[in-house]
């Protein structure tokens, strides 16, 4: 019905926190404050875990200080007893005190910590429920030609994928953030209660290092590029030549293939190894920044502690606080591209959920009373775009019962007929009529149960072949889904399946043959016993044998009832009450099969020349 494209999306890190290039948002502003509006209703909750994330942090930032106390108090009675200072000693019960202070503050950070999770994983959770509940319901509200328009894995991927990204961000990085911020405004307070000088010390080797990140992301975001594309080629390649490796055989194109491969795959080696390299290289720059900071601390520290302007305990205090200073400087910087990637998600959420939706069903509309099935296309015109007419003026009289061929070639508009007449779109011009009401003053699930569908692509679940078919009615009983089975002649071959209707299908069917899924799905639709039928001629990937069954089983299916047969083999529409033949939107000629064919028009040349090429094919086999 619509053509399937292939849309891939990129992004992620390197190792070493060497970030890739990620999907950035369109409009980050609009669509941040739009994404904390879902936060609203959590206010109180919000309030709550920043305030567990600042004792947390709080606790855990005071330890060093006390540590460093303990420190000072060790060495100076140490110093004392060697000394020879009579009553000198060590100061032990001091230092106990200070042993069961910070146990007890490591507690009550980890309690606080686990308070923060606690609530800030039932916000993440009870936000993202709310938003994949407004996709779920979206979904199902937009129109068909949406989907026309969008691959089926941009959509999952969206309903999906994006959710579960901003679902992990809330949950981790915003309490990461959180402490990150807190811990880095507190370390540097702390440092600068001990001294102002060697935190002076200590910002001045930061820029060393920030030099040494933008130079090499400078060189490696390049690398990672092409890295990032080459996977991609790399991945289309191998899936292409995986799906079609027989036709690869046939016509002897391995080496062509692997030559394919080893280009790609040296280019994507060439790209990886270089980023992966440059990126390998950070940590070991940032702890040689680090470890020159550290030095100059321990030899500013140590002038401090000879000339007695602290204590030596306060060194070390301090050199912890320069370790915790790092951590959520690291922590921020790739929080930052996590938070770009989660609006980027979210930003493609809100597309759907902005997404024109389907035209509202009339506020007065009525179920039909015991509908017929007659049909009416009372000059209907149809358009997809505004400057391409597709159907004009098309004006069909079909009566209940009737069986209606559509019939001509690739785009003249056999599928959109069909579209028109389930409202997946919507006329332009005219009106379409059942049983003389207009479809508009329907609901549309009122008049969906009015149709049943049997496609040339099946589409069976991850179930029992009673619950497949079983699909076609709520309620229906075991007696009522083997009658539709032996009326679909799909009984037999049931039988002889090891579990017979318990036999359970997988995802797609692929444990049954393409005649039996096709049995199955006409199945179904005896089942639903609907007044209109549509069928998309299934029997053009069957064996000759299959299609006999399957064609007994639709003559049974469409035996008093309305049906539109979009048809490719024109043998197979014969006996139709009535064929339309169409061609670039219109309906050009009409009537039974012998009556066309002595009109030796457009119908008459199509059909013969579709025979010649049967008779070709049988006098070549």
């Amino acid at each position: 019905m619509s053509d399937k494209r292939n849309k891939r999306r990129a992004g992620g890190f390197g190792p070493g926190h060497m970030r890739m290039p990620v999907q950035k948002p369109k409009n980050f502003r609009k669509t941040f404050r739009r994404l904390m509006g879902y936060l609203r209703p959590h206010y109180a909750v919000l309030v709550a875990v920043l305030i567990t994330a600042v004792l947390s942090t709080i606790f855990t930032i005071i330890a060093p200080k006390l540590m460093g106390n303990a420190t000072t108090k060790l060495f100076e009675g140490m110093m004392m007893k060697m000394k020879g200072v009579p009553g000198a000693h060590i100061d032990f019960n001091y230092i106990w005190g200070i042993v069961i202070a910070l146990v007890l503050l490591y507690v009550l950070s980890s309690l606080f910590t686990f308070i923060m999770q606690y609530l800030m994983s039932g916000v993440s959770q009870k936000m993202v429920y709310k938003l994949r509940k407004q996709v779920n319901e979206k979904l199902a509200r937009l129109p068909v030609k949406y989907y026309d328009a969008h691959p089926y894995g941009d959509v999952l991927s969206r309903a999906v994928n994006d959710s579960e990204n901003i679902s992990n961000t809330l949950q981790q990085s915003l309490t990461a953030s959180i402490t990150s911020i807190i811990t880095l405004i507190g370390v540097v307070v702390m440092m600068l209660t001990i001294s102002p000088l060697l935190t002076l010390v200590l910002l001045v080797t930061i820029p060393l290092s920030f030099i040494g990140i933008a130079q090499i992301t400078k060189h490696s975001q390049g690398y990672f590029k092409q890295q990032q594309e080459q996977i991609g080629m790399l991945n289309g390649h191998v899936e292409e030549m995986f799906t079609g490796h027989q036709v690869i055989k046939a016509f002897g194109k391995e080496r062509e293939s692997v030559g394919k491969f080893e280009s790609i795959n040296g280019k994507l080696y060439n790209s990886a190894w270089k980023a992966q390299f440059l990126s390998g290289i950070m940590m070991p720059m940032m702890m040689f920044v680090g470890n020159i900071g550290y030095v100059l601390i321990s030899v500013v520290g140590g002038i401090l502690v000879i000339h007695r302007s602290i204590q030596i305990g306060d060194i070390q205090a301090f050199i912890q606080y320069a370790r915790q200073f790092g951590q959520p400087l690291n922590q921020i910087a790739n929080i930052s591209n996590i938070i770009q990637s989660t609006i980027a998600s979210a930003e493609r959420i809100f597309e759907i959920l902005d997404e024109e939706e389907v035209a509202a069903d009339a506020e007065a509309s009525e179920p039909l009373q015991l509908p017929k099935g007659r049909v009416t296309f009372d000059h209907v015109g149809f358009r997809y775009k505004e400057d391409q007419p597709l159907i004009e003026d098309m004006t069909i009289d079909v009566k209940a019962g009737q069986s209606v061929a559509i019939v001509g070639p690739t785009g003249a508009g056999k599928t959109t007929l069909v579209n028109l007449l389930m409202r997946f779109y919507e006329v332009r011009e005219g009106k379409i009529t059942v049983d003389g009401t207009d479809i508009r003053s329907i609901k549309r699930e009122r008049l969906h149960q009015l149709f049943g569908m049997v496609l040339q692509d099946t589409w069976l679940f991850k179930g029992t072949i009673r619950e497949n078919i079983a699909y076609g009615r709520i309620g229906a009983t075991d007696e009522e889904i083997v009658c539709a089975a032996e009326a679909a002649h799909a009984d037999h071959f049931i039988r002889t399946l090891p579990e017979g209707y318990d036999t359970i299908l997988n995802e797609e069917g692929s444990n049954i043959s393409q005649g039996q899924k096709q049995l199955l799905t006409i199945a179904r639709a005896i089942l639903a016993d609907p007044v209109i039928l549509i069928l998309d001629e299934a029997t053009s990937s069957v064996d000759t044998r299959t299609e006999v069954h399957i064609q007994k089983a639709m003559n049974a299916l469409m035996k008093n009832r309305t049906s539109f047969v979009i048809a490719h083999r024109l043998s197979t529409i014969r006996e139709a009450d009535l064929i339309l033949v169409m061609n670039h939107g219109r309906v050009i000629e009409q009537g039974t099969h012998h009556e066309l064919l002595e009109k030796k028009g457009f119908y008459a040349d199509l059909y013969n020349s579709q025979f010649d090429d049967e008779e070709k094919h049988l006098e070549i086999g």
